[in-house]
Protein backbone atom coordinates (compact mmCIF):
# COMPACT_ATOMS: atom_id res chain seq x y z
CA UNK A 1 0.00 0.00 0.00
CA UNK A 2 2.87 2.37 0.84
CA UNK A 3 4.42 1.74 -2.59
CA UNK A 4 1.15 2.62 -4.33
CA UNK A 5 0.83 5.86 -2.35
CA UNK A 6 4.42 6.90 -3.12
CA UNK A 7 4.02 6.22 -6.85
CA UNK A 8 0.65 8.00 -6.93
CA UNK A 9 2.22 11.00 -5.14
CA UNK A 10 5.03 11.12 -7.73
CA UNK A 11 2.53 11.07 -10.60
CA UNK A 12 0.30 13.75 -9.03
CA UNK A 13 3.36 15.87 -8.19
CA UNK A 14 4.55 15.78 -11.81
CA UNK A 15 1.08 16.67 -13.11
CA UNK A 16 0.74 19.52 -10.59
CA UNK A 17 4.20 20.94 -11.32
CA UNK A 18 3.63 20.71 -15.07
CA UNK A 19 0.21 22.39 -14.98
CA UNK A 20 1.37 25.12 -12.58
CA UNK A 21 4.39 25.97 -14.74
CA UNK A 22 2.22 26.15 -17.87
CA UNK A 23 -0.34 28.36 -16.11
CA UNK A 24 2.42 30.77 -15.01
CA UNK A 25 3.77 30.99 -18.56
CA UNK A 26 0.34 31.53 -20.15
CA UNK A 27 -0.52 34.25 -17.60
CA UNK A 28 2.76 36.13 -17.91
CA UNK A 29 4.14 35.59 -21.41
CA UNK A 30 2.33 36.47 -24.66
CA UNK A 31 2.19 33.74 -27.29
CA UNK A 32 5.40 33.67 -29.34
CA UNK A 33 7.30 35.93 -26.94
CA UNK A 34 10.50 34.91 -25.18
CA UNK A 35 12.16 35.66 -21.84
CA UNK A 36 15.89 35.06 -21.36
CA UNK A 37 16.21 33.31 -18.01
CA UNK A 38 19.86 32.31 -18.54
CA UNK A 39 21.20 34.14 -21.58
CA UNK A 40 21.88 31.83 -24.54
CA UNK A 41 21.32 28.78 -22.32
CA UNK A 42 17.69 28.66 -21.12
CA UNK A 43 14.90 30.85 -22.47
CA UNK A 44 11.18 30.74 -21.72
CA UNK A 45 9.36 30.96 -25.05
CA UNK A 46 5.61 30.39 -25.15
CA UNK A 47 4.52 28.26 -28.10
CA UNK A 48 1.60 25.94 -28.77
CA UNK A 49 2.29 22.42 -30.01
CA UNK A 50 -0.68 20.77 -31.71
CA UNK A 51 1.16 17.48 -32.34
CA UNK A 52 3.63 15.21 -30.61
CA UNK A 53 7.28 15.88 -29.92
CA UNK A 54 9.02 17.83 -32.71
CA UNK A 55 5.55 18.81 -33.96
CA UNK A 56 4.82 15.48 -35.64
CA UNK A 57 1.18 14.43 -36.11
CA UNK A 58 0.07 18.05 -35.85
CA UNK A 59 -2.78 17.37 -38.30
CA UNK A 60 -3.80 14.13 -36.58
CA UNK A 61 -4.46 15.33 -33.04
CA UNK A 62 -7.17 12.77 -32.24
CA UNK A 63 -5.01 9.85 -33.38
CA UNK A 64 -2.26 10.98 -31.04
CA UNK A 65 -4.77 11.71 -28.27
CA UNK A 66 -6.20 8.18 -28.40
CA UNK A 67 -2.74 6.60 -28.63
CA UNK A 68 -1.55 8.61 -25.61
CA UNK A 69 -4.63 7.71 -23.56
CA UNK A 70 -4.22 3.98 -24.28
CA UNK A 71 -0.51 4.14 -23.43
CA UNK A 72 -1.14 5.96 -20.12
CA UNK A 73 -3.88 3.51 -19.07
CA UNK A 74 -1.74 0.52 -20.06
CA UNK A 75 1.30 1.77 -18.16
CA UNK A 76 -0.87 2.58 -15.15
CA UNK A 77 -2.41 -0.89 -15.02
CA UNK A 78 1.02 -2.50 -15.36
CA UNK A 79 2.61 -0.27 -12.72
CA UNK A 80 -0.07 -0.65 -10.05
CA UNK A 81 -1.13 -4.27 -10.68
CA UNK A 82 1.72 -6.28 -12.16
CA UNK A 83 5.09 -4.51 -11.86
CA UNK A 84 7.37 -6.47 -9.51
CA UNK A 85 10.65 -4.95 -10.67
CA UNK A 86 12.96 -2.65 -8.72
CA UNK A 87 12.21 0.92 -7.68
CA UNK A 88 14.09 2.46 -10.62
CA UNK A 89 11.68 0.82 -13.08
CA UNK A 90 8.64 1.78 -11.00
CA UNK A 91 9.74 5.42 -10.74
CA UNK A 92 10.53 5.58 -14.47
CA UNK A 93 7.00 4.33 -15.24
CA UNK A 94 5.56 6.91 -12.82
CA UNK A 95 7.52 9.63 -14.67
CA UNK A 96 6.10 8.44 -18.01
CA UNK A 97 2.54 8.37 -16.66
CA UNK A 98 2.80 11.76 -14.93
CA UNK A 99 4.29 13.44 -17.99
CA UNK A 100 1.74 11.80 -20.26
CA UNK A 101 -1.16 12.97 -18.10
CA UNK A 102 0.25 16.51 -17.94
CA UNK A 103 0.28 16.86 -21.72
CA UNK A 104 -3.02 14.97 -22.06
CA UNK A 105 -4.76 17.60 -19.93
CA UNK A 106 -3.58 20.31 -22.34
CA UNK A 107 -4.73 18.41 -25.41
CA UNK A 108 -8.19 17.76 -23.99
CA UNK A 109 -8.65 21.27 -22.55
CA UNK A 110 -7.11 23.40 -25.34
CA UNK A 111 -6.44 21.18 -28.34
CA UNK A 112 -2.69 21.85 -28.06
CA UNK A 113 0.17 21.51 -25.57
CA UNK A 114 1.79 24.53 -23.96
CA UNK A 115 5.57 24.41 -24.49
CA UNK A 116 7.95 27.02 -23.11
CA UNK A 117 11.44 25.69 -22.26
CA UNK A 118 13.91 26.64 -25.00
CA UNK A 119 17.59 25.64 -25.12
CA UNK A 120 19.05 28.02 -27.75
CA UNK A 121 22.54 26.52 -27.53
CA UNK A 122 21.42 23.00 -28.50
CA UNK A 123 21.66 22.49 -32.27
CA UNK A 124 20.61 19.13 -33.77
CA UNK A 125 22.61 18.55 -36.99
CA UNK A 126 20.59 15.45 -37.88
CA UNK A 127 17.34 17.46 -37.98
CA UNK A 128 19.05 20.66 -39.13
CA UNK A 129 17.31 22.65 -36.39
CA UNK A 130 17.59 23.66 -32.75
CA UNK A 131 16.22 21.39 -30.06
CA UNK A 132 12.42 21.80 -29.98
CA UNK A 133 10.79 23.89 -27.27
CA UNK A 134 9.37 21.60 -24.57
CA UNK A 135 7.74 21.61 -21.12
CA UNK A 136 8.01 19.99 -17.68
CA UNK A 137 5.88 16.98 -18.72
CA UNK A 138 8.15 16.34 -21.72
CA UNK A 139 11.18 16.46 -19.40
CA UNK A 140 9.76 13.79 -17.11
CA UNK A 141 8.77 11.60 -20.07
CA UNK A 142 12.31 11.84 -21.46
CA UNK A 143 13.95 11.10 -18.10
CA UNK A 144 11.50 8.22 -17.59
CA UNK A 145 12.36 6.66 -20.95
CA UNK A 146 16.12 6.90 -20.26
CA UNK A 147 15.72 5.51 -16.71
CA UNK A 148 13.57 2.66 -17.98
CA UNK A 149 16.02 1.74 -20.75
CA UNK A 150 19.03 1.81 -18.40
CA UNK A 151 17.20 -0.18 -15.71
CA UNK A 152 16.05 -2.86 -18.17
CA UNK A 153 19.55 -3.18 -19.63
CA UNK A 154 21.08 -3.51 -16.15
CA UNK A 155 18.47 -6.08 -15.13
CA UNK A 156 19.08 -8.11 -18.30
CA UNK A 157 22.86 -8.06 -17.70
CA UNK A 158 22.33 -9.09 -14.06
CA UNK A 159 20.12 -12.03 -15.11
CA UNK A 160 22.65 -13.19 -17.72
CA UNK A 161 25.47 -13.08 -15.15
CA UNK A 162 23.34 -15.08 -12.70
CA UNK A 163 22.68 -17.72 -15.38
CA UNK A 164 26.38 -17.99 -16.25
CA UNK A 165 27.34 -18.23 -12.58
CA UNK A 166 24.74 -20.96 -12.00
CA UNK A 167 26.00 -22.97 -14.99
CA UNK A 168 29.63 -22.81 -13.72
CA UNK A 169 28.83 -24.16 -10.25
CA UNK A 170 30.09 -27.82 -10.09
CA UNK A 171 27.87 -30.61 -8.86
CA UNK A 172 28.47 -31.69 -5.24
CA UNK A 173 30.90 -34.65 -4.94
CA UNK A 174 28.56 -36.83 -2.85
CA UNK A 175 26.09 -36.87 -5.75
CA UNK A 176 27.99 -38.83 -8.37
CA UNK A 177 26.34 -39.19 -11.78
CA UNK A 178 24.22 -42.36 -12.20
CA UNK A 179 26.57 -43.75 -14.89
CA UNK A 180 29.50 -43.78 -12.43
CA UNK A 181 27.55 -45.31 -9.54
CA UNK A 182 28.34 -49.08 -9.20
CA UNK A 183 25.51 -51.52 -9.63
CA UNK A 184 25.02 -52.91 -6.11
CA UNK A 185 23.99 -56.40 -7.25
CA UNK A 186 27.02 -56.90 -9.52
CA UNK A 187 29.39 -55.66 -6.83
CA UNK A 188 28.05 -58.14 -4.29
CA UNK A 189 28.43 -61.07 -6.76
CA UNK A 190 32.09 -60.16 -7.43
CA UNK A 191 32.87 -60.06 -3.73
CA UNK A 192 31.24 -63.46 -3.08
CA UNK A 193 33.17 -65.08 -6.01
CA UNK A 194 36.48 -63.95 -4.52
Amino acid sequence: MTTILILAAIILGIVGLDQLSKWIVVQNLPLGHSYEWIRKVVHFTYVRNEGAAFGILSNHRWVFLVFSAVAIVGLGIYLFRFCKQNWAIKISLAFLIGGGIGNMIDRIAFGYVVDFIELPFLWLPVLNQYFPIFNIADSFVTVGVVMLAVSLIRETIREEKAKKTASLVPEPEDQAPASEAPASGEEEEKKSDE
